[in-house]
Formats: structure tokens, sequence, C-alpha cells
């Protein structure tokens, strides 16, 4: 995990000294995301790349950018699940290093980028070679971030937009996800966010049949999630994704003689708290516990906003007990998983069955929300984790498993006779969990937590009505309560220049 800028600009005559000078002011203001080791390097006449690294796999020889014999070089943000077998199918004496990064570099080296779809995992990368030969692309999903801006005298590429300079903020966007963008093709798309499978596959199999196949494909991804030199954790809300997350987790690491560590946070005796609590005991992890109070929670508003990039009130609501989860965490260990994603793979969201009942409704919708979680719930994740030097990973967002999920008749995600949401993953873990945490009821992060009770009222006490007609009366976008107003004069002021619309995805997942 790390954070990766570049720059290309199509004209050799451009001063190479310069475009140096300029990327390493980007690379600056992203040392947070690495702070290990940080290196960059100029490609030819056209082209710099700039890495700071947060070192998980290959913790000697992994250092970026890559390089190889035939001039290509390469950065990369995230990480290479498949990337043994890549090797295996490519042949070991295309790598110089144990890097899983190394493995897309060998890929655009051998068939272009074209082959990117073979990656299984979470990245964002740019690769350049001497003649003017450029590469960015990012994974299918958008786990991992990516922006660009063109400036008119060539393109910028960061991981996060506080890095570009303030003259180019202005034209800065998020770069879509499974696209790859080269001087000679411009944008191409490689992959979708969801394989397109249908149900099909599952006529005439057994409830238990699709129970068992979803628990086997789970249990593969939280395995090859745990791939590291280093401890990887578990965030743990008590909630049910998280939980069969730290149970697959911690059973394997039990297999090896290792006890995994978890971390939960909320406020005094919050619902996530006690019942992370009552998990890890269950599960017998080493468990750690962040408390914050309402004090804390304003005080680190500034910081939390500045990182996360945005000012949607969900948003920001969530990510605030999870800076202080990621800062705890950070102390302990070097990347977590967490169980992002199921909610949209299983419908567990109320709102999937208020406003989309039938069946095609409902995928339907679940397709749509996977395709936007780059701008919402896995920016978020990103960022509060980024900003404490820690990876955060998300299995249930594999490909393997968005694929096995989204095959599913959507029958299988209705809720239950009694209301509640996410049946078949329940039934498909059974006995891994005791049934009073197998079946609790969903919370929201931010509710769950503590967190919403206190932000949301300290805010509708201290922005006035007035304030927020004016602040609407301002903006060509929608400022829906005087907390998202609050939140948004912290963002102009941690981002002056970028633009609202930029960074906004008004999406309802209430």
């Amino acid at each position: 995990m790390c954070g990766i800028a570049a720059i290309y600009r199509d004209r050799p005559e451009t001063d190479p000294l310069s475009v140096s000078a300029a990327g390493d002011g980007m690379l600056s203001r992203i040392t947070h995301r690495g702070p290990d080791d940080s290196d960059h390097w100029l490609v030819g006449r056209h082209a710099w790349l700039g890495h700071t690294r947060l070192s998980i796999v290959d913790l000697a020889g992994g250092r970026q950018p890559l390089g190889s014999p035939d001039g290509w070089s390469l950065v990369c943000n995230g990480e290479i699940y498949n990337h043994t077998h890549i090797r295996e199918s490519l042949g070991e004496e295309q790598f110089a290093t144990a890097s899983d990064s190394e493995a897309a570099l060998a890929l655009l080296r051998s068939y272009g980028p074209g082959a990117l779809d073979r990656l299984q995992g979470m990245w964002a990368l740019c690769a350049a070679a001497p003649g003017g030969r450029f590469v960015a692309a990012r994974d299918r999903l958008g786990i991992k971030p990516l922006y660009w801006a063109d400036d008119g005298d060539g393109i910028h590429f960061a991981s996060e937009l506080r890095a570009f300079p303030l003259a180019v903020q202005a034209a800065a966007e998020s770069f879509p996800p499974g696209c790859y963008w080269t001087p000679q093709e411009g944008l191409v798309r490689f992959a979708d966010a969801v394989p397109r499978t249908g149900s099909g596959v599952w006529e005439g199999v057994t409830a238990e049949e699709a129970e068992k196949a979803t628990r086997d494909v789970l249990v593969d991804s939280v395995v090859r999630h745990l791939m590291a030199d280093v401890d990887v954790g578990v965030f743990l809300s008590g909630g049910l994704d998280s939980s069969l997350v730290a149970a697959i987790a911690a059973a394997d690491y039990a297999a090896q003689g290792r006890r995994l560590k978890t971390f939960a946070v909320g406020t005094a005796d919050s619902p996530d708290l006690l019942a992370a609590r009552e998990v890890a005991e269950f599960l017998g992890t080493e468990h750690h516990e962040a408390v914050f109070d309402a004090e804390e929670a304003v005080f680190a508003l500034d910081e939390v906003v500045a990182s996360v990039e945005s000012f949607d009130a969900s948003l920001i609501r969530s990510a605030v007990p999870n800076w202080f989860l990621s800062e705890l965490a950070s102390r302990h260990v070097k990347a977590v998983l967490t169980g992002e994603g199921a909610d949209e793979l299983f419908a567990g969201y109320d709102y999937y069955h208020r406003e989309h009942a039938g069946p095609g409704e409902l995928e339907a919708e679940l397709v749509r929300t996977l395709e936007h979680l780059h701008g919402l719930n896995l920016q978020r994740c990103d960022r509060v984790t980024m900003a404490h030097g820690l990876e955060a990973r998300v299995p249930f967002l594999d490909a393997d498993v968005i694929a096995h999920a989204m095959s599913l008749p959507p029958e299988l995600k209705a809720l239950e006779s009694g209301g509640m949401e996410k049946g078949h993953l329940r039934r498909a873990f059974a006995g891994r969990l005791p049934d009073r945490l197998l079946w609790r009821r969903k919370a929201q992060f931010g509710t769950g937590s503590g967190a919403q009770d206190l932000l949301t009222g300290h805010f509708e006490r201290r922005v006035s009505d007035e304030e927020l007609s004016a602040a609407r009366g301002e903006c060509d976008f929608e400022l829906r309560t005087k907390e998202e107003l609050a939140y948004y004069r912290v963002f102009r002021h941690a981002l002056p220049f970028v633009r609202p619309e930029a960074v906004l995805t008004r999406f309802a997942t209430a």
C-alpha cells in the first residue's frame, strides 16, 4: 500500500527539471500514505513517476518505482492477491523482486494494458517507458483511489486530491474504475465493476448448496486477503459482515499458531463496542478498543474532512469513528480487513427493500451501488486508514466474491419473514458464530458507534436556519443539512479549488 503520483507531458522539449520539481511537490503532500520509504524517477523526457511506500509485501525488495530491462517503470498503490499465479504463468525469469506489484508490470510488458483484467486485487498504477509510452489504470471497482487533471501542459495523476498543485486542483477529477489511459488510445474500459454472469447457473441447486458456495468463496477470499509479510488485523464492529471476516481470519491464524488482532470503536457503551467485545471474546482474538466522546469527535473533524476529501454528511459521520479506529489499529498492525461491500452484494440496506422490491429492480440497484462505491464507502475507507499509514483490505469486494454474489437469484436476498436482512449470508455461516451474534440486526456504522448522535445534534445547534438558507443560495449543488454545511466549510478550507461536483456522489444507503 502506498501513495502514487505521476506526470505525463507529450512535448519532449519540456524541461525535465520543472517536471521533477512539480512531481516532488505532489509526492510531498501524500507522504502519510507511505511512511516507510519514498522514491521517484524521471522516465525519458515525457514522464515522472513517484511513490511513497507502506511496506507490507517483500519488505526488503519491493521498493518502487519498479523497473525492467526494456525500460518500463511502474508505481502501484494496492495489493495484487493472485501475483503468485501470474508469476507462474509468465515465468519467474521475468521478475526481479518478490513484490506483488511486479505482476502488473510483467503483464503490461508482455501483453499490454488490456491484460490488466487478470489482476485480482485492489490497485491503481502508472507506468512509463522512454519514447513517450505511458499507462495509467485503476482496478475494476475503484477500491484504490486515483485522480487525474490536465493543466494544459500535461496530465497529473495522484492518489489524493490534496496532492495536486492549487493551480491544477480545479481540473482534477476521479479516474474511472476499470479503465486504462494511454496517450495513443485515450481512455479505454478493460473491466466492469460487476461481471455479467446471470443467475441461470443456480437452476436446480438447493438452498444449502448455494449457501455452501457462498461460504466457500468468502473463506477463500478472506484467506487470500491475509497475504502479507506483516500482521493483518480486522476492524470489528460486532455486525454480521466484520464478524464473519474476523471469524474466518481468526481460524486461519489459529491454524498457524497465531492470534488475530481485532479493533473496535465507539462512544462509551455504544452498541457496536459492546457487540464487538462479545464477538472478540467468542473468537479469542487479541482485542483493542478506542472510545471517543463528543469533544474528541468535533475536534477531529478538520483532519477527517481534509483526509476524506468530501463533505457528504453520511460519509463524514461514519469516517469520524473510523478515524479513531484507524489511529488505534496503526499502533498494532500495518493492514486490516473490513466488512465493506457486503451490504451492496447481499442487499443489507433497508432502502433496497423499501424502494426496489421487485427482483429485477433489486438486482439493478445492487449493480448501481457497487458501481458507485468508489466515491462513497471505499473513499472513506481508504482515506481514514491511509491518513494513519494503515492499509484497509475488503475481502467481500474480491472479484470472485462479487461474481458469485451477483449471480445469486435476487430472491435469495429478499428480507426474511421477520424483516431480517441478509438471511442467505447468515445461514451460510451457521455455526461459525453464536446465533445471537449471527442474527444481530444491522446498525449503520455511524449510528452503532454513537457518532451520529454526537455530530448531527452538535451542528443542528450551532448552524442557524438562516446560514443554511444563505449557503444554499450561493451554491449550485445541494447542501442537504446544517451538518453538511459545517463539513462543506471545512472542505472548502482544506481544498479551496476542488470542484464540489468532482467529489460528490449523491446516493441513498439508508
